[in-house]
């Protein structure tokens, strides 16, 4: 979510790409859903590892790990600004649909508000 939405509410000024260290190999569903949802559009989103951009420089490298959940944070070392956003993982998240769609909601608005205030 965070890369559409850096893409989308960014404007031209960032371009977004987002990996991780274990990659499901699919985009979840209800992350495309939400980001429809709330007006973001989805452009071929793909489960990428932090492999494929291995040397490649970076402006800025922002991480989202929960380490309240002991989700194992990257470190990434090199001239760029870095910023840790800790977001619970809406994927990992139980109960009923309309629950789930909360948690999704939920990290979509976190994210949001932080990209507004810290990157626009």
């Amino acid at each position: 979510m965070a890369e559409a939405l850096i893409n989308a509410l960014g404007a031209g000024r960032y371009m977004a790409s987002s990996a991780g260290s274990k990659p499901a190999g699919f985009v979840h569903p209800k992350s495309i859903a939400t980001l429809q949802r709330h007006g973001i559009e989805v452009h071929e989103p793909r489960s990428k590892s932090w492999d494929e951009f291995d040397g490649e420089p970076f402006d800025l490298v922002i991480t989202v790990c929960d380490r309240a959940a002991s989700e194992s944070c990257p470190a990434f070392f090199g001239q760029h600004r870095k910023l840790h956003w800790s977001t619970p993982d809406p994927a990992k998240a139980q109960g009923s649909e309309s629950e789930i769609d909360a948690a999704f909601d939920a990290a979509f608005n976190l994210l949001k508000n932080r990209i507004e205030k810290e990157l626009l």
